[in-house]
């Protein structure tokens, strides 16, 4: 797995061994930045904050490090998996604008006083465990999200989530997975 652009494109990232991780393909992540990239609702890529839920090999807030984010909280519950993300920021330089946390995506409770909320979020959750739903409702009620954040979900293909209260900007579909960005609705 290789990091697809930006300042480190080309560079491989290393991803926690078994089978209990599921990286977002290259060609996924690289559809993916791209629609961030170019879509007139997207925010600024540059100098934004990004949170990477369900992180497992970090590859998509990696990626959007190297595509210019300015931070990027990891979330993720396997000691493997935050080994590895560590090891990947490590090897590129990237200790300080990355926070590493052994929490539930699901339940991340109040945005802490002292850190600014976040502009971009990727929720990449195991498939059919129905975490979208309560994973959502967090990030908002915890005031973690600006008022213009994308949030960016993976799914299977054919997995129904609930967006009421969100607003469905573009869905796309890669291999088995179904790729939705939204919004939080004005009126949620």
């Amino acid at each position: 797995m290789r990091i697809v652009g930006g300042k480190f494109k080309g560079r491989r990232i290393a991803t926690p061994t078994g089978r209990n991780t599921r990286p977002t393909s290259d060609r996924a992540r690289e559809a993916i930045f791209n629609i961030l990239s170019h879509a007139d609702w997207a925010p600024d890529l540059a100098g934004a904050r990004v949170i990477d839920a369900f992180a497992g090999s970090g590859a998509l807030g990696l990626e959007a490090l190297s595509r210019g984010a300015s931070f990027c909280l990891f979330i993720e519950m396997a000691n493997s998996a935050r080994r590895v993300i560590r090891s990947n920021a490590t090897d590129m330089g990237l200790e300080e604008p990355v926070l590493v946390q052994k929490r539930m995506a699901d339940a991340l409770g109040d945005r802490p006083d002292d850190r600014d909320p976040f502009d971009i979020i990727f929720i990449d959750p195991p498939y059919e465990k129905g975490l979208v739903g309560p994973t959502l409702e967090g990030l908002r009620s915890g005031g973690w999200l600006t008022l213009e954040a994308a949030l960016i979900i993976e799914t299977a293909q054919g997995e129904d989530i609930d967006l009421d209260g969100w607003v469905l900007l573009d869905e796309r579909n890669y291999g088995a997975a179904c790729v939705r960005f939204i919004r939080q609705s004005v009126d949620a």
